[in-house]
């Protein structure tokens, strides 16, 4: 997800945006007298379907539910692929598609998004007793208040997205990025003062776990 798609998201968590105007939301990110370049970034976080701009004023209006909600049901958007292993895939940011969960399912149903996991460097891991492998949808909370060490989260270094377990390690200046995995993988480093290549797009809160083969005859008809 770009930075400024990042930053929207993260003051419309304290901002009602929808009295704003595109001016005014730039100026709170940093993005002064670039209406259209805000006014971009919003129809983009729209087709993601995190929120919702009213074309008429142009103004941004409420953050919608996690997607496209119908019923019991929430839409969550698929933003694309992480590697588990070293960053090598690259973070998508266009919707490729959408999970429809029932809410009861979720932890959490408003401002999230999916994203698909590639690779096994994380299946040690434990988000809610739940590991990540190959194939899993890993859910996304794009705007944390805070970030704590030990939490899992999607990161994107020099363009590519990987998922890893984050520490802060202050004594000596640098983030550090673990995998958890039952085969060997060598932790990712990165000084404080080149943290600007590195972007944390949110926090992992949970794992939607792949559907796995099933013997459908042998339970449909007893063989």
């Amino acid at each position: 997800m770009h930075k400024i798609q990042q930053q929207i998201l993260s003051i419309s968590a304290k901002n009602d945006l929808g009295k704003m105007s595109l001016r005014e939301i730039g100026k709170l990110i940093g993005v002064i007298n670039q209406p259209q370049k805000i006014k971009h970034h919003l129809l983009q976080l729209e087709k993601k379907g995190l929120l919702t701009v009213n074309r008429s004023s142009t103004l941004i209006s409420k953050t919608r539910p996690g997607g496209i909600g119908s019923g019991k049901l929430v839409a969550v958007p698929i933003l694309g692929s992480a590697n588990c292993g070293p960053a090598t895939i690259y973070a998508e940011q266009n919707v490729e598609g959408y999970l429809r969960i029932s809410g009861k399912l979720l932890s959490r149903k408003r401002d999230i998004f999916a994203i698909r996991a590639s690779g096994y460097s994380m299946n040690k891991a434990n988000i809610n007793g739940v590991n990540i492998e190959d194939g899993d949808y890993a859910v996304v909370d794009p705007a944390p208040r805070t970030l704590k060490n030990g939490d899992y989260v999607l990161a994107v270094i020099d363009n590519t997205a990987t998922i890893k377990r984050y520490f802060k390690d202050q004594e000596n200046e640098r983030l550090i990025l673990l995998a958890e995995s039952s085969a060997s993988y060598s932790p990712i480093f990165i000084h404080y003062s080149e943290a600007s290549s590195f972007i944390v797009n949110g926090r992992i809160i949970q794992v939607i776990k792949k559907p796995k083969p099933r013997p459908w005859k042998k339970i449909l008809f007893g063989l």
